[in-house]
């Protein structure tokens, strides 16, 4: 299906002003190369303590995280003792969930790794092809924690890297048009969204980012809610 039916859909449902206002903003690739690696681990346990979480929350006693985890270096957290650890789960500075403390190592030597082959974190986001965004979110979820489902989607979005999200209205979307068969985090079905938006970018040269918003658009959030019973 071509995208330009989606593309004036949301046009029709939000306007043209309030659509273009609502498009993503994207890093360029120097952009995305001269942020530190700290900053990328930053982003990513942001993402992970949002995850299930009022995200206000987690932005406004941000700089206490900042100021707990001293600034996020990779090199420390991939190899932090212990004990330092088991300090943060006792940190009122930042929400106390110890599962998600724990990723942060996790984290930093995967960070730390890539750094070491591509120089830096931001270097490996700016090769990396838009193309092959499905290869990438797989990579994420195997060698990283707590990095799966939208989690690593909305990472990328901050950071300002050109990807898709997976969010409930583009899934929508994609299955009211019979363009998703498989569970979007199986490879079947990984493969299947990529195809698409490979070929809608071919088509109409938008970034990724902004096929998948426009496409976010198009969706009545209120169509699909089931109707209450009167009490």
């Amino acid at each position: 299906m071509k995208f330009a039916y989606f593309h004036e859909r949301a046009i029709a449902r939000k306007g043209e002003k309030e659509l273009k206002a609502r498009l993503p903003k994207l890093a360029s690739a120097a952009q995305l190369r001269e942020q530190s690696d700290a900053f990328y681990l930053a982003e990513m346990t942001r993402g992970i303590f949002r995850a299930g979480f009022v995200w206000r929350i987690i932005d406004a006693k941000w700089p206490g995280f900042e100021e707990a985890f001293s600034g996020f270096v990779p090199l420390y957290w991939q190899q932090v003792p212990p004990e330092r650890l088991e300090q943060l789960a006792d940190d009122t500075r930042i929400i106390r969930n110890w599962q998600k403390i724990e990723t942060v190592p996790v984290n930093a030597r995967m960070i730390v790794e890539i750094s070491e082959e591509y120089g830096s974190f931001g270097e490996f986001l700016a090769q990396y092809p838009s193309e092959q965004q499905a290869q990438l979110l797989t990579y994420f979820k195997k060698h990283g924690s707590r990095l799966g489902g939208a989690t690593a989607q909305h990472f990328l979005r901050r950071v300002g890297w050109d990807g898709y999200v997976l969010s409930p209205d583009v899934l929508t979307a994609l299955r009211n048009h019979k363009l998703l068969e498989g569970s979007e985090t199986s490879q079947r079905g990984l493969k299947q969204i990529q195809n698409v938006f490979n070929g809608w970018h071919e088509e109409t040269g938008l970034p990724f980012s902004h096929l998948s918003r426009i496409l976010s658009m198009t969706v009545d959030a209120t169509a699909a809610e089931p109707k209450r019973k009167k009490v």
